[in-house]
């Protein structure tokens, strides 16, 4: 038996070798991108997760509170990161092309197309807001979910209008300043909170509102701080032809639009999925709903390291399009893969330790934090799934075959994942454990699918 052992792990060191050797310079490249991405996506998440820590020891009913609305903004907030994501790979095909001029106008558009977008997010979020107790939640909840929402609400033009710069940032390599001006925001966040949650400095103790102003200020600073240096700053400063000289055109806002729908679509129809699971969980009472709070966003952390690290596939993917080269896309591909797993045995790990003290983090409540070392290793079972999903969908983002990566999408979550959670939670009763094994098996058959539809697409290419 120990020779046996000794047998597999000497292969896998030898195929590990291989691999390193054969993809060393799509490993490096995909990191020097990736990392700064990484970083300013968790400084995102990070926001939100200070929020619920720091609420969560406040009271067990304002992180109950917080889980709903978060759960609620998750849609449009990830269906406008998506939209804006559109952008990327049009940027990422021109400045693989070297044609500055169009990389600008099309920035000029973007943010046109972005307010636009966040102008009918807040109209859609305005509309529920009226309606929010009609939504099963519980009655002593509403007093704390509608300034937290209203605050929210505010915001969601000013996080479009950031992802537009952000996103024309990464289409050109440029991700350090992104994640420069994002981790700021969260400092600032974490300041406000410190603030206004608890009461200090004469200040009064406003509770989970106290978060909502504290969001609310961090998420206009971002859009403001990188207004100011993409008109100030040096590097910028080629692409200001086009931006000044191009006008807003039909042509450019029908393919942004086309392209971020999309995108859109897909990531938002996943944020949908843990949402209106969100909800029915709300329907089990205040103390499953907290607990699906404090998963969700540890959950998020992943996700947001996996994407970042997907951008970064996304960003190399449309640059060797743009330029026609078939077997770099196939390379940067297979590399960002490579990487992912790593990253998703890395998280599973750290989940798994950590899975019976993390609840601690966000409250005091002893109910709620077994429930969450419960839901912990659930968490575990979808994160193969998870990554395999999103490099692939990154990677269809990369040669704009959009569309099937969000029908798939829409396969994967709503025709499957959500009647499973459904059935399991409360046809066969199991409750929000049962809730929770629909994503593991959606978000799965999901990245299979976009994984076959990926190499179709290339196949059809090659030939």
């Amino acid at each position: 038996m120990k020779r046996i052992l000794f047998l597999i792990f000497t292969a896998q060191i030898r195929s590990m070798r291989y691999w390193l050797q054969k993809y060393r310079e799509d490993y490096s490249a995909t990191i020097k991108i990736g990392i700064p991405i990484v970083l300013g996506q968790l400084g995102i998440v990070i926001v939100g997760l200070v929020d619920n820590i720091m609420v969560g020891h406040f009271s067990t009913s304002d992180l109950a509170a917080a889980s709903f609305v978060n759960s609620v903004f998750n849609i449009p907030i990830l269906f406008g990161m998506g939209f804006s994501y559109g952008l990327t790979p049009l940027v990422g095909q021109f400045f693989g092309r070297g044609d500055k001029f169009r990389v600008g106008g099309l920035l000029r558009n973007s943010l046109l197309a972005n307010f636009m977008i966040g102008l009918f997010l807040s109209v859609a979020m305005g509309i529920m807001y009226l309606n929010v107790d009609r939504m099963g939640q519980p009655e002593e909840l509403l007093s704390l979910i509608r300034p937290y929402f209203l605050l929210q609400l505010t915001s969601l033009v000013f996080v479009m209008m950031f992802n537009s710069f952000k996103q024309f940032a990464d289409g050109i390599t440029d991700t350090k300043t992104s994640m420069w001006i994002m981790l700021s925001a969260n400092l600032l966040n974490i300041i406000g909170n410190s603030l206004l949650i608890y009461g200090v400095w004469g200040l009064p103790a406003l509770g989970l509102t106290g978060a909502g102003i504290s969001t609310l200020a961090s998420r206009i600073f971002m859009f403001v701080a990188f207004a100011i240096l993409f008109f100030r700053k040096q590097s910028y400063r080629r692409y200001l032809v086009g931006y000044h000289r191009t006008t807003y055109n039909t042509g450019d806002l029908k393919v942004l639009n086309r392209m971020g729908m999309m995108v859109g679509l897909q990531m938002g129809m996943e944020t949908a999925l843990f949402s209106i699971s969100g909800v029915m969980i709300g329907w089990l009472g205040t103390v499953p709903l907290a607990a699906h709070q404090v998963v969700a966003s540890i959950s998020t952390l992943g996700f947001m390291v996996y994407y970042g690290v997907g951008s970064a596939v996304s960003i190399r993917v449309s640059n060797f399009f743009g330029r026609g080269d078939i077997t770099g896309v196939r390379r940067a591909t297979l590399a960002g893969s490579h990487l992912l797993a790593v990253l998703a045995i890395s998280v599973s790990v750290f989940f798994l330790l950590v899975r019976e003290h993390i609840g601690w983090l966000y409250t005091s409540s002893e109910e709620v934090v077994n429930l969450v070392a419960v839901l912990m290793v659930i968490l575990v079972f979808y994160q193969f799934g998870d990554s395999l999903q999103i490099i692939f969908a990154n990677a269809l983002r990369g040669v704009a075959d959009v569309t099937s990566m969000a029908v798939i999408s829409f396969i994967g979550y709503f025709v499957i994942a959500l009647p499973v959670s459904y059935i399991c939670g409360f046809v066969l009763d199991w409750g929000i454990e049962g809730i929770w094994i629909g994503y593991p098996v959606g978000l799965t058959l999901t990245g299979g699918m976009m994984c076959w539809r990926f190499y179709h697409f290339l196949r059809r290419k090659d030939a």
